[in-house]
């Protein structure tokens, strides 16, 4: 097991902290909370480390992301990032677009969602673990460098932009990996992302 994490006690309240929104009643979050506390605790019975980036809860294995907490508007989500790399016996992983490559999630919006397939989303939650230490990488298309951890961490957390970047030419792609890929830290490779995305979901390239 591991420790519970104070930032996401606060993100629990407040959420993330992203938008006007943020420690108001209107907030996203609030929406959810009795499902996200719901797997919170399924994820502290791992030995994931609970932490919190981007705003969100993260959950990793020897510093690597491996299950992020997501929430939207209409649901909230149990992210893998790995999630295509894992077995689907009862066929709760969803794409998060019709391109997606490597990112799954399992959607809820009711708490008895979770709590009826609490058994299978543990099962989930070791596989991915076991994929995580196994040091199995998501294979990119060809035409395209390796995608940087980053850009999956943004589609885990905006609806539609997995699917909306998958959408451009290939062409398009490629120029914003390099992009995003050339900034040594981290941080800035967000900020980049960050920069770019409305360009990607209005259909752009970098120079256009």
């Amino acid at each position: 097991m591991s420790l519970p994490n104070p930032l996401i006690d606060q993100f629990l309240l407040e959420g993330c902290m992203r938008c006007p929104k943020g420690a108001t009643p209107e907030c996203k979050v609030h929406r959810w909370t009795d499902i996200l506390e719901f797997l919170r605790q399924l994820l502290l019975e791992t030995e994931l480390q609970e932490e919190r980036k981007w705003g969100m809860p993260t959950y990793t294995l020897d510093g690597k992301n491996v299950v992020i907490l997501g929430v939207f508007n209409q649901s909230c989500v149990l992210s893998f990032l790995k999630g295509g790399l894992l077995e689907d016996p009862y066929q709760l992983l969803e794409r998060p677009g019709p391109n997606s490559q490597v990112g799954r999630f399992i959607r809820f919006t009711q708490l008895t969602q979770a709590e009826e397939i609490e058994g299978k989303i543990k099962e989930y939650l070791l596989q991915a673990i076991e994929v995580e230490r196994s040091g199995k990488k998501a294979s990119a298309k060809p035409t395209l460098p390796v995608l940087p951890e980053e850009l999956y961490q943004k589609f885990a957390e905006h609806s539609g932009l997995e699917a909306a970047f998958f959408s451009l030419t290939p062409g398009r792609q490629r120029g914003y990996v390099i992009h995003f890929s050339e900034a040594k830290q981290s941080a800035t490779r967000l900020n980049r992302i960050e920069k770019y995305l409305p360009k990607i979901f209005a259909g752009k390239g970098m120079m256009d």
